[in-house]
């Protein structure tokens, strides 16, 4: 696959997929509709009411985007009071996986050799091969050596079940895109590409909280914040190996096609879009029901208050926090999904500070609005959205990021808690 420039700002690394001259505008910068010379002034007020609706555009849908990965830092700092920094590299895993799922599904002839990576099947296999010896030592051996034989324990046999059923699951779902792709099916390809990043980053988000953090479940919280720096940096030095995603800048292949489905005075409204905008909303509201909707909601919210009294009421206390951590990585998976569609030529390398700097302003998104409040971080998901595009169109492009971070000094010092924050008294 030809490199692409390693240059990259933020939030868009390059320009949107149909920018230019289309009136998409690139990201930070004016909207590219040229500006005829020698117009007559009547067309000023246009001009200006179209700059405005493309602004406020792009804001929404990048806002959205902020809000999605805000959602997964506030979940887990509600429910167990920390700051899980491996959150943004989980998102960047979601859009390496989308390019990579959509290259082997046949979106791009530039790569025909293999449909997977050999390492992939390796893992599934082992992990495969484990699960059964787990199961066959617990279910079969243990048994038959009676409680006399004091030998050790474990339950190891249905995580590694677990484990590999969900990876050959979402192999699965990689293989049926390719078919769909195949029988010309191609948007519903790539929805089916999104469930597959979002599974993908479902599981390592359950792996690295069953082996990292829940280890560290009574241990003090700079021990913890520790450990997510650390599986920060393996996440990053993990991504930019050979055999995994490498150092090299890609281009995601276009899986919806260039299509205007609205033009209001004069603004072309493209496809990806309004995808991507239905798909982010459709998750936050789908997300807001489950909480505070069903009995898992109601099981989530009770371990926020008080894992212990949760306990004591009965609720699977390690089941509710694993769900969170899964629950948030899908959420960061799809999130890398949808900004992969708006700038497909920002695939920047696993370690590149443009990914640093967007998962930066997502957590500022979540602290903006409330951290621990899960609507407050979609709130400030958007205002941090319409903050920083806003601020570039009218005032400034090279301030942009100074916006979003004097923002966050402002609530800082004005209400520390968040907008939509409560104030509670911590006995010392």
């Amino acid at each position: 696959m030809p490199a692409r420039s390693r240059e990259y700002t933020c939030p868009g690394p390059a320009a949107p997929r149909s920018g230019g001259a289309g009136g998409h505008p690139v990201p930070g910068g004016a909207p590219g509709r040229p500006v005829r010379t020698g117009a007559p002034s009547a067309t000023i007020p246009a001009r200006v009411l179209q700059n405005f609706l493309q602004t406020l555009i792009d804001a929404l849908a990048v806002g959205s985007l902020y809000a999605l990965i805000a959602l997964g830092y506030t979940m887990v700092y509600g429910i167990l009071k920390f700051i899980n920094f491996a959150h943004s590299d989980v998102f960047v895993l979601g859009a390496w996986v989308s390019f990579a799922s959509a290259v082997s599904a046949g979106w791009s002839a530039s790569r025909a050799a293999s449909p997977v990576a050999p390492w992939v099947w390796i893992v599934l296999v082992a992990v495969s091969v484990a699960a059964g010896l787990f199961l066959l030592y617990e279910r079969v051996l243990l048994p038959r050596l009676g409680e006399a034989a004091r030998v050790p324990r474990t339950r190891a046999g249905p995580l590694l079940l677990l484990v590999a059923g969900w990876g050959w699951a979402a192999l699965g779902l990689m293989f049926l895109a390719m078919g769909l792709k195949s029988m010309g099916l191609g948007v519903v390809g790539g929805g089916v590409i999104l469930l597959a990043a979002m599974g993908t980053c479902g599981l390592v988000g359950f792996c690295l909280e069953r082996l990292a953090y829940k280890p560290l479940r009574a241990a003090p919280r700079l021990n913890v914040l520790i450990t997510a720096i650390g599986v920060s940096l393996l996440l990053q030095n993990i991504g930019q190996l050979d055999w995994m995603f490498g150092t090299t800048p890609q281009r995601m292949p276009a899986l919806l096609p260039s299509v205007v489905v609205a033009e209001p005075a004069g603004v072309k409204v493209w496809l990806v879009d309004v995808v991507g905008a239905a798909s982010a909303v459709l998750l936050m509201l789908g997300l807001d029901w489950l909480v505070f909707r069903t009995k898992t909601g109601r099981a989530m919210r009770a371990v926020s208050f008080s894992p212990s009294y949760a306990a004591l009421m009965g609720i699977p206390v390690d089941r509710v926090i694993s769900f969170t951590f899964i629950l948030g990585a899908m959420l960061a998976a799809a999130a890398g999904f949808l900004y992969l569609q708006k700038y497909p030529a920002g695939l920047g390398q696993p370690a590149s500070a443009a990914w640093v700097l967007l998962g930066l302003k997502a957590f500022v998104a979540a602290v903006v609005g409330g951290i621990g409040n899960i609507r407050g971080a979609m709130l400030g998901g958007l205002l941090i959205g319409l903050l920083e595009f806003f601020g570039a169109a009218y005032i400034s492009t090279a301030l942009r990021d100074l916006y979003v971070f004097s923002l966050l000094i402002v609530v800082l010092l004005v209400r520390p808690s968040g907008i939509l924050g409560s104030m509670t008294a911590e006995k010392v």
